[in-house]
């Protein structure tokens, strides 16, 4: 059931969006040198590699030349690597909509955990496997919870809380509040003292102590789910 009603949605909605995705993409040409799209490798279900797209809203830079351990956060809407069209993109979480093509392709699924790039599989303690036994989603459970707002270890608490509790009701639930979480432009940017980035250092600082560490951050795993 779920699957049908990705393939139906994602068809319907890139035939319906399909002029105002022709004038994003030009306006997206027009504004700045670079691609329409920017294609970047992420972490789908079972943890097979796949590339996703998303309207490029940032300028364009060879993806080569780009470290993801020391890449700055983008903290707001006024960060110099945000394009002109690309502030608007965030703000509206237009950049999202190409991923309607990986729901299509099978990549994604309407609603999931949020795919991770590549680097970020070491930050993903063994107690949270469960958000790869799913296809990734454009929205999600952390989505509508606060986005970029909450922590790396709250994002990921409540992508094993979907994993391990998704409905198709549940499902309904979270795309009506993703309407409203965009309309109401709730926790587009984050900040570097809640990244995963942050999360990694906290680790390595303890990896000496790993049974412990492990120790601390399973209970408070388990006292979060709880709330």
């Amino acid at each position: 059931m779920k699957r049908l009603l990705d393939i139906l949605f994602s068809y319907l909605a890139l035939l319906v969006l399909s002029p105002l995705l022709l004038l994003l993409a030009l306006w997206i040409k027009l504004d700045s040198p670079g691609p329409v799209f920017f294609r970047q490798e992420r972490v789908g279900r079972y943890k097979r590699p796949f590339f996703v797209y998303k309207f490029r809203s940032m300028s364009h830079r060879d993806p080569g030349t780009i470290d993801q351990q020391s890449e700055r956060v983008v903290s707001s809407g006024d960060d110099d690597r945000i394009t002109s069209s690309g502030r608007l993109l965030r703000a509206l979480s237009l950049d999202e909509l190409p991923q309607l093509i990986n729901v299509a392709l099978g990549n994604m699924s309407l609603v999931g955990p949020r795919p991770i790039i590549p680097e970020q599989l070491e930050v993903v303690p063994h107690w949270f496997e469960a958000r790869f036994r799913i296809r990734p989603g454009i929205t999600g459970l952390a989505q509508v919870k606060g986005r970029r707002s909450l922590s790396w270890e709250e994002q990921l608490i409540y992508d094993n809380e979907y994993a391990e509790n998704q409905t198709f009701w549940g499902d309904m639930k979270i795309l009506l509040l993703t309407f409203w979480v965009v309309l109401a432009r709730k926790g587009i940017y984050g900040d570097d003292s809640k990244n995963w980035r942050a999360y990694r250092e906290e680790w390595k600082q303890h990896s000496n102590s790993s049974p412990r560490l492990e120790n601390e951050h399973q209970k408070r795993y388990l006292q979060i789910n709880r709330k």
